[in-house]
């Protein structure tokens, strides 16, 4: 063999042997990797839910920020329950209600200036009341002055108008007592007449009051319409009569009693 042949089978046997020290280096490198790769494979996963985790409790919150590596990750059920805390009275402030007494002085308000309205309303009608004259009139208002009025004019109708041919006095006298003015002076015209013709007659009349109404009763003067049922009866011959009067009275309140002033056939 040729120092040529030696020397390119050497120079051939060199790359193999360090293609096996490469390979053997490249294997121990690769054996030496494996558990970094292993350990960095375990490691991106806990990063990554760590990120996971803060980027969950950032959208709740908006205020956490991701953990910075080589720190803990935040708890995700912790800033949930920090983010429910702080939510949680924002929301339930709207549906409190006011407290009773907070509303007290709007009520009070409110029913003073009812009353104020009512008051003025019932005092408004009050004046217009006041200033209608029916209103005045106390006919329609004071029962007891009605029926006082209706009494004495009612007694007063029944003795004027009733008589016996045998007893005039009695009836000239009871007129005298309740007669005034104008209602005196006619009614004196006609009894005058009454005394001429009775005893001649034999007459007795009675006059009883059927109706009266008080037309209008104001400041001691009143105006009636009475209705009269009268029954005449003649002693002679014992012969009967009877007839119906309306008459239309005016009556004045003086010296304590209502005294007639007008007297008016109707």
């Amino acid at each position: 063999m040729s120092r040529a042949d030696i020397v390119s089978d050497e120079t051939s046997a060199i790359p193999v042997e360090d293609d096996g020290e490469v390979a053997s280096a490249k294997a121990d490198d690769g054996d030496k990797a494996a558990p970094a790769s292993g350990a960095a494979s375990r490691t991106i996963p806990e990063t990554e839910g760590a990120s996971g985790s803060a980027s969950a409790g950032a959208g709740t919150s908006g205020e956490v920020t991701a953990a910075e590596p080589g720190e803990p990750a935040p708890d995700s059920s912790e800033t949930e329950a920090e983010a429910d805390s702080e939510t949680e009275p924002e929301a339930a402030e709207p549906a409190r209600a006011r407290p009773a007494w907070r509303r007290l002085p709007a009520l009070l308000l409110a029913a003073a200036v009812l009353l104020t309205g009512a008051g003025v309303w019932f005092t408004l009608e009050a004046r217009a009341a006041a200033a209608n004259p029916a209103a005045a009139n106390l006919a329609l208002t004071d029962v007891g002055a009605t029926a006082d009025v209706t009494s004495a004019v009612t007694i007063a109708m029944n003795q004027i108008f009733s008589y016996s041919y045998d007893r005039t006095d009695v009836t000239e006298k009871a007129a005298a007592a309740v007669l005034r003015g104008a209602a005196k002076d006619s009614y004196d015209k006609l009894f005058a007449e009454v005394r001429q013709k009775a005893p001649e007659q034999k007459l007795v009349l009675t006059s009883r009051v059927s109706a009266i109404a008080v037309q209008e009763l104001r400041n001691g003067h009143a105006r009636l319409l009475v209705f009269l049922d009268q029954s005449a009866v003649r002693a002679d011959n014992n012969a009967t009569d009877s007839a119906a009067a309306q008459l239309s009275v005016t009556a004045e309140h003086t010296g304590g009693q209502w005294v007639v002033t007008t007297l008016e056939p109707r």
